[in-house]
């Protein structure tokens, strides 16, 4: 998996990025390093922008 930027014209559905948020705190056992605390931050700004701002929690 790649920890390089994504060109703007590769956009990706939420639920991809969320699987990609999944993976990371899986591989980080639940504690992230400063590096993925980095990638957890991008992530979390493609999933939002991915979810055009209509994110539901989940029940």
């Amino acid at each position: 998996m790649s920890r390089s930027p994504r060109s703007s014209d590769s956009t990706r559905t939420a639920a991809e990025v969320n699987k990609e948020i999944r993976d990371l705190w899986q591989r980080s056992g639940g504690r992230l390093s400063p590096e993925d605390e980095e990638q957890y931050q991008r992530l979390l700004v493609e999933w939002a922008a991915a979810t055009g701002g209509t994110a539901r929690t989940a029940a």
